[in-house]
């Protein structure tokens, strides 16, 4: 069984979060994994504009002191979004993560945009698995000598919930591997917003786009690539992300993502998922809904799939909160996402997961105090 280290919250005068926290770290011993002048990327998600369940770059900046300590390097990291917004690109993503309190004053490093300005620094990771064999992964991110996964863990209307593997899996792709994960090849067209400008036409390198006799844009899937350059460049939304996917097949695009990431990364990785502000819905929609659940803890481990299962069965065995977002209130037990999400199935993912040897269900939790 895995290991799976876990802080209840508890403090006191003479153990305040900082000192609880760098002991939870101190004990998974991912310290003796790094040596003076390592460059180790801390995978963030700096939330979306409007978003304030985000993880507070007040917790954040313990974990870079620590890391600091050892005569490492830490800095903030996340990839620009598929979608078209305060993330979309590398200046507003940077602009948008300071208004949020992510700046060297405050936790301590800096932020870099794991993937570029636009999405375009990348790495081709091959690794064989059932639905892809080439990974297009932020260079930056693998380039790192040590990783620490941080992680909200809260709902999602798609994979049910968001925890380690989703921020590995969909947060280390660059728009290329989103694309590829959300809806394989080619975007979808808004044909009453295209203008007819040709703009999308010049960015794109494969030479699937072309205006019909209307003057609008159409995809020639066969040449598409789904790079989701289009996506970027068009300035009225006429090209738009296919959001309608089989969810199974979500899932297991998501897990073999996380899976390639993991197995090609040269240095250590530490997983851990913040039990705080369980919101039902993910930290990208522009607003954060009442949590689900009490606040229980953080959690950490070598073993993203053991993390997000003791994640989510503490999530599941803990008592209810505003019954009003449950379309059938939930057992003690019963998965309070899918209650909220009915057509979910967060458990499938950490079963694929499992399958593909990214880590095991079954662990071991290692208290504290």
């Amino acid at each position: 069984m895995s290991k799976v280290y876990f802080w209840n919250l508890r403090t006191s005068h003479k153990s305040p979060y900082e000192t609880r926290i760098k002991r939870l770290i101190k004990e998974t011993n991912f310290l003796k994994h790094i040596s003076s002048g390592d460059l180790v990327a801390m995978k963030m998600h700096f939330g979306e504009k409007g978003t304030t369940s985000f993880i507070s770059p007040i917790y954040i900046q313990p974990i870079v002191d620590i890391i600091r300590k050892t005569g490492a390097r830490p800095f903030l990291t996340d990839t620009n979004t598929l979608y078209i917004g305060e993330r979309g690109e590398a200046v507003s993503h940077l602009m948008l993560s300071s208004s949020h309190g992510f700046i060297p004053s405050i936790v301590g490093a800096p932020v870099i945009i794991g993937d570029g300005l636009k999405s375009t620094h990348e790495k081709v990771i091959e690794w064989k698995g059932k639905h892809f064999e080439r990974f297009y992964l932020a260079a930056d991110i693998l380039e790192s000598d040590a990783l620490i996964n941080i992680s909200h863990f809260k709902g999602h209307e798609l994979t049910g919930f968001g925890g380690a593997i989703k921020n590995i899996g969909m947060g280390c792709a660059t728009r290329q591997g989103k694309m590829k994960q959300h809806c394989g090849l080619g975007p979808r067209i808004k044909r009453d917003k295209c203008i007819g400008c040709g703009r999308c036409i010049q960015y794109c390198k494969a030479g699937a786009l072309s205006l019909d006799e209307e003057k609008v844009i159409r995809v020639d899937h066969e040449k598409c690539t789904g790079c989701a350059m289009c996506l970027l460049v068009c300035r009225n939304k006429a090209l738009q992300v296919n959001w309608k996917v089989d969810v199974k097949l979500f899932l297991e695009r998501l897990a073999e993502y996380c899976t390639a990431f993991v197995q090609n990364y040269k240095g250590p990785i530490l997983h851990i998922n913040f039990l705080i502000q369980i919101s039902p819905i993910c930290d990208c929609v522009g607003y954060s809904d009442a949590p689900i659940c009490p606040d229980l803890g953080v959690l950490a481990s070598f073993d993203p799939v053991a993390l997000d299962q003791a994640s989510l069965d503490m999530v599941n065995k803990a008592p209810v909160t505003n019954h009003g977002q449950y379309k059938e209130t939930p057992l003690e037990g019963e998965d309070k996402f899918k209650a909220i999400h009915k057509h979910t199935q967060g458990e499938y993912c950490l079963e694929y997961a499992q399958s593909l040897g990214l880590g095991e269900r079954r662990y071991e939790i290692i208290p504290i105090n």
